[in-house]
């Protein structure tokens, strides 16, 4: 498969929106925090410092992830609302959006990413191990369905 990864440009928010409405629907619930970020991801991401990459196939956006700029003093970035078109999952996608994320979190100067997940969404969370992801304690989070919290030190 030939997926190129671009950055985003506004013409992609329907697509991240949908995209990660897809997979959140499936296995949980919208909560207030993703309906504020995906329906406004100019304001809530690019517009503080952060960035989202879409994975295109055929000029068609097949994936999204976003690294959001931190100001907690712990973590610089948190790698968040990576979604894949559930056709392309198992075929890279995810593996090149992540790959670009770190990529740019490490240009960035960063020396630590943090991530929000659930342990129900396995792949996912093999991919996060992968890279180098371990899963960390004593954070809280405001999202209801995260269950595992993870950092990758670059």
């Amino acid at each position: 498969m030939d997926v190129q990864i671009i950055p985003y440009e506004s013409r992609y928010q329907r697509d991240f929106k949908t995209l990660n409405e897809e997979w959140i629907v499936s296995y949980f619930e919208m909560e207030e925090e993703d309906h504020k970020t995906l329906d406004n991801p100019e304001e809530y991401i690019l517009q503080k410092g952060g960035f989202i990459f879409v994975a295109l196939y055929n000029g068609e956006a097949v994936g999204v992830c976003a690294l959001l700029k931190m100001d907690n003093g712990h973590y610089d970035y948190e790698l968040a609302k990576l979604a894949v078109n559930p056709k392309f999952r198992g075929k890279k996608t995810g593996f090149l959006l992540v790959q670009s994320v770190i990529n740019k979190a490490k240009e960035s100067g960063a020396s630590k990413i943090f991530l929000e997940s659930n342990t129900r969404l396995e792949p996912a969370i093999h991919l996060y191990r992968k890279f180098g992801f371990k899963e960390v304690t004593g954070y809280s989070s405001p999202y209801k369905r995260v269950d595992i919290i993870m950092e990758l030190i670059t």
